[in-house]
């Protein structure tokens, strides 16, 4: 994308973020009595001005008029992931491939083509719930982009020529992410192991067989579903006129049809009653260790909560998980990490050790084991919890400052909670959350019988010639 230069009202916004931001900085470290606090700093919410609008064919679409630079963000959120998958494991994440195959009016690839020549950015991406296809263009480029979209969701190739190669891509980037990867084979397994009944529990790029047998009419049929009209949200923020960008969009994606019922998975994950375990045989020369705890999905009253217990355990060198096997004089650990991990159905408290090559994995599981009951017999200090508050903040408001963010904010949003959470009210929830907070979230969810634990380990010498596969309990 070409190169803009700051200036005017976009360099008014810059810095007024800059500045908010250095408030918080400055309030945490407590620099002097004369400092403002920056909870007193008022705040704009660019979303304030966001209008909606709802297509006669269900199409919901997001419009933030915003003239700070000259560009605009064109996003496609499609209303479906890898946990709507019910036969076929992959196919989210495979049309996630098919839809830069071509369609009926431009050929393989023609799309990306167009936008990039002219100093665009395009790309999509796949989640458990979710799939995102965005365009971010210098402005005048928005009419183009938005009849670009229409033209591959209403006229999508589908055949064999184009299954069959993105089926080999999708199967060559499974092996490369997943199975040749230790940490994508410890995080598959993971998944694996800590869902039983809930769809989170296959990956994302799916299983080889069903990539392998998925047919040219199954995935015809899931287009037919989860690509229509009334399962897309269209956010589209940046420098443009609204009304006349809701006309084209109108024209363009008005005929696109509807779905009679867009079917959900029922199923829920039931509690788990007791601590799992796998190994993963792989060929590491330090061992990997990840854990899971299950935790509330997006949007839950302990959400904050759990951000800021995130923040204590993980976010830079104060924090009590870098101090103890990081950068301990006796370190295990090469990096570690706990981090709340939230989905639209289910969240899990992710942890993530690299164990330093030759330092032994169950030293560092019960390490981190231990500062994790410490945080449980103990709140955390009011500094510690300021400081991972402050953090969250900044990263809340700074992310705020480009067409692109407002766009993805306003996209995900809505998807999961039919709405947009206003700022000051993001910014309350973190603000309101106290050590014993922090503490009590630790105790409600980090428990030994909800923890699922999988290592990668080196094959013993006499298996290293065989097979690596996981093995678990």
């Amino acid at each position: 994308m070409r190169r803009q230069h700051l200036c005017g009202a976009a360099g008014r916004r810059v810095r007024a973020l800059a500045a908010w931001a250095a408030l918080v900085v400055a309030a945490s470290a407590g620099f002097g009595t004369g400092v403002a606090r920056a909870d007193d700093a008022p705040i704009h919410d660019p979303l304030d001005a966001m209008r909606v609008t709802r297509l006669d064919n269900g199409l919901t679409v997001l419009s933030l008029e915003d003239h700070s630079s000259p560009v605009a963000s064109f996003q496609v959120w499609v209303e479906v992931g890898s946990s709507d998958e019910a036969r076929y494991t992959g196919i989210a994440h495979l049309f996630e491939h098919l839809m830069f195959r071509g369609s009926k009016h431009l050929g393989k690839e023609v799309h990306s083509q167009i936008v990039e020549a002219r100093g665009g950015r395009v790309n999509a991406s796949t989640s458990q719930d979710v799939t995102r296809y965005f365009e971010d263009v210098p402005s005048e480029h928005l009419p183009l982009v938005i009849a670009l979209e229409a033209e591959r969701f209403a006229n999508l190739v589908i055949d064999d020529e184009a299954l069959e190669s993105e089926r080999e891509v999708v199967i060559s980037e499974r092996r490369w992410r997943n199975e040749d990867d230790p940490g994508g084979r410890a995080f598959e397994q993971l998944m694996a192991s800590a869902f039983k009944a809930h769809p989170y529990h296959h990956p994302v790029v799916g299983w080889l067989s069903d990539l392998q047998q998925v047919s040219v009419e199954q995935c015809r049929a899931f287009f037919d579903v989860y690509y229509a009209a009334n399962n897309l949200v269209i956010a589209v923020a940046g420098d443009f006129d609204t009304d006349q960008t809701l006309a084209r969009i109108r024209d363009a994606f008005g005929g696109l049809r509807s779905a009679a019922e867009v079917p959900r998975n029922p199923t829920w994950e039931p509690p788990q009653r007791g601590e799992r375990r796998a190994d993963v045989l792989f060929d590491v020369a330090g061992p990997l260790l990840s854990m899971a705890w299950h935790a509330p999905p997006s949007g839950h009253a302990d959400s904050e909560a759990l951000d800021v217990l995130t923040g204590v355990l993980s976010d830079g060198r104060a924090s009590r998980l870098y101090r103890r096997m990081v950068h301990a004089e006796d370190a295990v650990a090469l990096g570690a990490q706990g981090v709340y991990w939230e989905l639209d159905d289910a969240g899990l408290f992710y942890a993530g050790v690299e164990v330093r090559p030759g330092a032994s994995i169950d030293t560092a599981e019960a390490l981190f084991l231990e500062e994790v009951e410490r945080i449980r017999a103990e709140a955390p200090s009011e500094a510690e919890v300021d400081r991972a508050r402050r953090s969250l903040e900044v990263g809340l408001i700074v992310g705020q400052g480009s067409a692109h963010a407002l766009a993805g904010r306003m996209g995900r949003d809505w998807v999961t909670f039919g709405r947009i959470r206003p700022l000051q009210e993001r910014l309350a929830r973190i603000r309101g959350v106290t050590p014993a907070d922090v503490q009590r979230v630790a105790k409600k969810y980090l428990v030994p019988e909800g923890r699922t634990v999988v290592r990668v380990i080196a094959p013993p010498p006499a298996a290293a010639a065989g097979t690596t596969e996981g093995a678990g309990s």
